[in-house]
């Protein structure tokens, strides 16, 4: 009995010195998703071993680019989070290690339409500058940091924008890698590939027509990882929006990323 008291008092300081939140943390939990997808279980070690450092554009003072969907307003910033915290909840799934470089305490994943706006996105924790140069390098800075200390073979940062051209102007994803970048240009070829049997699938007479080209872009030019750039559509079009506002459309965006990296990861070894 004595035994049985002890160890009942020991469990209790146990479960004091480390709250169930801190637990869940512990055991595939992570609160950026938001309280519904903070918990996620794993499906497949297929990615373990590979390191990704996520970046949604822009964030904080800076919206990004903005259209107009049934008289409201959509902010390139706040779908580009979405869909790279649903990208990251699909690596992590699959046993990979996961960076959210742009984050926000408050907006998880969300199934909304509209995506309300909001200042408090930061780059993990500090405070994002209104100046584009000094946005971009903290971000570019974070990423490098973060690289040199992890120990990996594949290391990958993948970037997602929004982009913004004039309303009748439809655009499939389209990608960029780094010029010279021979690991990102097949990484984003892999991706487009998969891109296109997906719409050959699902949609048969549609097409794809998005391109892989290389930029030399300054995220792209001052980070060290091997890194692709995503451009989701044109935030104008009223095609393209129905990619961004149907919450499904996003999670099919996060899956063929996936798909697409695993194959990519599996070329590498």
């Amino acid at each position: 009995m004595k035994g049985l008291k002890c160890g009942l008092a020991f469990m209790l300081c146990f479960l004091i010195a480390f709250p169930l939140s801190a637990q869940k943390k512990k055991s595939n939990y992570e609160p950026l998703f938001g309280k519904r997808y903070a918990a996620y279980g794993k499906t497949s070690n297929s990615l373990k071993g590979a390191v990704f450092y996520l970046v949604s554009g822009h964030g904080g003072p800076d919206p990004g680019c903005i259209g107009k969907y049934r008289g409201k307003e959509l902010h390139e910033d706040e779908y580009a989070y979405d869909i790279i915290l649903r990208l990251g909840r699909e690596l992590l799934r699959r046993g990979a290690k996961v960076h959210f470089i742009i984050q926000d305490a408050k907006d998880g994943i969300r199934n909304q339409a509209i995506l309300n706006n909001s200042k408090r996105e930061t780059c993990m924790g500090k405070a994002i500058p209104l100046n584009q140069v000094a946005r971009l390098q903290q971000r570019c800075d974070a990423i490098n940091r973060l690289y040199r200390k992890d120990k990996s073979n594949y290391k990958r940062a993948v970037f997602i924008h929004v982009d913004s051209r004039a309303r009748g102007d439809q655009t499939d994803v389209f990608f960029y890698h780094a010029p010279g970048s021979s690991k990102g240009k097949r990484l984003a070829r892999e991706i487009q590939r998969t891109f296109r049997s997906k719409y050959n699938r699902h949609q048969p007479n549609r097409g794809f027509d998005g391109t892989v080209s290389g930029r030399n872009l300054f995220v792209l030019r001052k980070t060290t990882p091997v890194a692709v750039f995503l451009e989701v559509g044109n935030i104008q079009n009223a095609r393209d929006q129905k990619r961004l506002v149907i919450a499904d459309n996003r999670q099919a965006l996060a899956n063929w990323i996936t798909l697409a990296i695993e194959k990519d990861y599996k070329t590498s070894k």
